[in-house]
Formats: C-alpha cells, structure tokens, sequence
C-alpha cells in the first residue's frame, strides 16, 4: 500500500495478498479492510440490515457451487494446497462455510469446518503463538478463529483424537503473537513477518481485522495494541480519499472517513485489474458499512460478475484463495458472521 511514513522500506511479501499493490484504487485497500472492525457494534443496527432479505437466487447458486468445489478440494489434513498455502487461507475457506449460515457442528459441511480448525491450530507455533505463512496468514487465521469461537462445539473438534488447544487458547497465543511483533516495530504496525521492523497498512490492517474480531468475540485484547495500530493507519491516511485508511475507531464523522468514503462511493464501477478477489473482499465490507444503497448496487453488479466468470466445477482463479475470496465478497447477502454486522 501506498505510505506515507518517512523511510518505510517495501520487502517482497511472503503471503499471497498484494504483491507491490501500492498504487491507485489499491491504495484503498487498508481503508477497506478495517472499516467494518472498527465500526462493528459501535451503533445498534437495523434489524432489516441485520437480517436483510431473500437471497438472490444468483448469489444463492455461485456460493453453492462454490462450497462444494471447496469442500472437494480440502485435503484430508484441513488444509488448501496449491497456489497460495497457509493459516490464512484454511483461514478464509473456514469462513466462506460459516459466513452463508452452515453448521459447524451438524451441518452437511461441519466435518470441513472441523478439518479446516483442526489445520489452523495444528499449524500454529506453540511457543509464539504464530500462525503462518506470514502476518497476513496470521491476520485472517486470528480472524477465522474468532468468528468459529463460540459457534462450534469443541467436544466435538477434535473428533476422539487428542486436543492440541482449545480455540480460545489459539486465540489468546495469536494475540500475544501480534502484540510481541508490534512492539518490535518502531510504526506500531505490521509487516510480513513477526520480527518486521518496517511497517505496511496492509498487513496491519489484516492483523488489525483479526485483533478486533478477536475481541468482538469476547478475547481480552489491549487497548495499547489496536491504538497504536490505528494510530499508524491515521498516520497514513490522506485527506483527499485517495490514499489509504479513514474510518478510525468508531469515527465515522471524521474528515478521512467521509473523504474516502466518498472516493470509494464515485468509483462503484472501478475494475480491479491485479488482486481482484482482494479488493472485493473488502470493497464489499466497506460500502456496507458506510453507503448501504452504494453497496445493493455494488452487489449487485460483483453477483452477475461472479456468476458469469465461476468455472463450470465452481472454482475461481486458480485455487481456493481466490474462490474461498469470491465467495466471502458475496458473504453480507447472508450476514451470518459476527464481523458483518452493520
């Protein structure tokens, strides 16, 4: 992403998500990612919002198709191999199965739920408490968890076999993790690795996401460690809209957020040429949270474009990243998840 921190140096990133994505409407992508978490039950919500109203039979069949080809793919372990592996995307498939309402502990796809936490936690170092491949991965898998934490039975988890944590424990180690690597890095945010010095709105916004669904969960989380990861996003924020993150911390009357909101709002139609899933993702989240109305007819035009480009076996690009990514673009049709409310 685009910094405007003095000396910041730029590595080549370890995780799938933005390879040099630092420029134009990818810029906005921190913004995206963080203004649902920051907003999240800081106003009551509109019970029509909350629950909306009939599925769209088009997003209805994309996410159908979609879950199956991903509960096809899922190796025997839990995980997703192929293109782009790691915590985060068992992480991300994990909640394209929770966000559309599938049971975690009966349902026709609780087995894969189970599989893909069973991965999760397995993967996770037990001394740092790091989940890998890189602070993405460790953002979306702390994510992942938080949503899963409360909803699935764990005497059913492990399934006979011997408990490695609980999710609450991974959690509480995941956080820890984030707050050690923050303290560590002069920007007071997040690069690829736990032991990154520079800083990147990116990666701090996925690891950000995380913390507060983390405590949206109910996770004891500093209020030290997410300041000063807003703070870092504040700092790099431009006024105009056009760079950056602007919705801080329940201020969605501050000048960054109307200003990027407004960017964002002119833009509906903007076609993103690398890391489209990516920006979906969060494009969707955004404009839910800021511009309901920007957002029906934003979803609207992302359902006929995902139903006319998902494969005939319901696959996306080339694997689950960008499958489990498509479909949780089209996850607020449902608002299942904890970290879509309004």
């Amino acid at each position: 992403m685009t910094n405007n921190e003095p000396s910041m140096t730029t590595t080549a990133p370890t995780a799938p998500y933005g390879v040099d994505a630092e420029r134009g409407m990818r810029g906005l992508l921190s913004f995206l990612l963080c203004c649902l978490l920051v907003t999240t039950n800081a106003f009551s919500q509109d019970p029509a919002l909350r629950f909306g109203g009939a599925i769209p039979q088009e997003v209805e069949t994309v996410y159908e198709r979609g879950l199956a080809w991903l509960a096809s793919k899922q190796s025997d372990t839990g995980s997703w191999q192929g293109g782009h592996d790691g915590a985060g995307i068992d992480g991300i498939c994990l909640m394209a199965f929770l966000a559309s309402g599938e049971d975690p502990n009966f349902g026709r796809y609780a087995p894969n739920i189970r599989r893909a936490l069973r991965a999760i936690i397995r993967s996770q170092d037990a001394a740092s408490g790091y989940l890998p491949n890189s602070m993405y991965h460790h953002g979306f898998a702390m994510l992942s968890l938080s949503e899963a934490y409360g909803a699935v039975d764990e005497s059913l988890l492990w399934e006979g076999g011997k408990p490695v944590r609980t999710i609450g424990q991974a959690l509480e180690l995941a956080i820890r993790c984030a707050g050690t690597a923050q303290k560590a890095n002069r920007w007071g945010g997040w690069r690829y690795m736990p032991n990154s010095t520079d800083a990147d709105t990116s990666v701090t916004g996925a690891v950000l996401m995380g913390l507060l669904a983390a405590r949206n969960a109910g996770m004891a989380v500093s209020d030290e460690v997410i300041d000063n990861a807003l703070n870092y996003m504040k700092r790099s924020t431009g006024k105009d809209g056009s760079v950056l993150v602007a919705a801080v911390s329940k201020h969605k009357d501050s000048e960054e957020f109307k200003a990027t909101l407004k960017h964002i709002t002119e833009r509906l139609e903007h076609n993103e040429g690398s890391y489209k899933e990516y920006f979906r993702y969060y494009m969707a989240q955004a404009l839910f949270q800021g511009d309901y109305t920007s957002w029906q007819k934003w979803n609207a035009a992302t359902a006929r474009v995902l139903g006319e480009s998902q494969a005939p076996d319901g696959s996306f690009g080339t694997g689950a990243y960008e499958t489990g990514m498509s479909l949780l673009a089209l996850a607020l049709n449902y608002r299942f998840l904890p970290i879509y409310e309004r």
